[in-house]
């Protein structure tokens, strides 16, 4: 079948997807948008009339963003909720402060390229606790007020990262080989993109689908733990046109996109540039493009299993 394009691209910016858009009665929750593509996908979406919910660790930054955003927008129904992603508790209490329908989940923070191997209290490596498990226990706990809404969105910001890795089931968490930290991103980076698969085989028959997207290459806070020898062979690129980086309101557009676009209704798409992206081999050298163990349904399957079993590690689980 042919890929799933709509009327933007690579240019396009968050207003330019929303133009036309009326979000009046849409409630939002996006997580980490106190900065980059997530402050500019919340601006987005207010300035179409939407309630939004800013579900951020540090509550001061996510106010500073919120208060800007209705600067800007005029919108005052956005507001702002504590979400530590690697606390579970904190989850929890999110889910259980959030009343009502939910028409749109934005699972957009996330953490790059730790250098060192980093654990959890629990023994998770960081980069998948606060990628995936800690987006996959929000996504999961908020299940019947995305029902309620009767047509909800999931959105999984991924990324390129994701074309590095599979989720290395055997050993998730580095115990037995050795950390690289792309590796570890790239595998946290799969699995938001087979959260979108699997949660949409779920739960389409509740009215809710997934998307998953990559944003773009977009310099943000996201890349505050990579070393600058990375960061300058990136603007090297930039420099020589082997490599374009996004504004933070460009990124933003390809999230707009799966949250919004009619063309993405059905869900488990992966999309790029504003448009679905072409599956790509296993071995391909490329930057761009999907790799199909990302929308593998026998991995999504398994993974969200192995998920509920880490969730189920929790010390006051039953």
């Amino acid at each position: 079948m042919p890929l799933i394009t709509t009327a933007f691209d690579a240019t396009s910016t968050a207003a330019d997807v929303v133009a036309g858009h009326d979000l009046t009665g849409t409630r939002a929750v996006v997580t980490g948008g106190g900065s980059g593509i997530g402050t500019e996908t919340v601006r987005a979406l207010a300035s179409a009339g939407a309630e939004v919910t800013i579900a951020v660790r540090d509550p001061e930054q996510g106010n500073a963003a919120a208060q800007d955003v209705v600067g800007t927008t005029g919108n005052t129904t956005v507001r702002v909720a504590r979400l530590d992603l690697l606390d579970l508790d904190s989850v929890a209490a999110f889910v259980a402060d959030w009343a009502g329908p939910l028409h749109l989940l934005v699972n957009n923070a996330g953490v790059m390229a730790l250098p060192q191997l980093t654990l959890t209290d629990r023994g998770w490596e960081t980069q998948f606790a606060t990628n995936h498990l800690g987006h996959f226990a929000l996504t999961t706990g908020l299940h019947d007020a995305l029902a309620a809404a009767e047509g909800a969105r999931i959105v999984s910001v991924s990324s390129t990262g994701h074309l590095r890795s599979p989720v290395v089931f055997d050993d998730i968490h580095f115990a037995h080989r050795e950390y690289d930290p792309w590796s570890a991103y790239g595998q946290s980076k799969t699995a938001n993109v087979l959260l979108a698969v699997e949660a949409t085989r779920r739960w389409a028959d509740d009215g809710v689908v997934a998307n998953a997207l990559m944003p773009g290459g977009i310099m943000t806070n996201l890349q505050r733990h990579v070393s600058q020898d990375v960061i300058d062979g990136w603007e090297r690129a930039q420099r020589e046109g082997t490599v374009t980086f996004k504004t933070p309101e460009q990124g933003a557009a390809t999230t707009l996109v799966a949250a919004v676009a009619p063309e993405f209704a059905t869900g488990g798409h992966y999309l790029e540039d504003c448009a679905e992206a072409r599956t790509v081999g296993d071995d391909e050298q490329t930057r761009s493009g999907v790799r199909a163990w990302a929308l593998d349904p026998d991995h999504a399957r398994r993974l969200w299993e192995v998920s509920e079993e880490h969730l189920a590690q929790r010390p006051d689980a039953d």
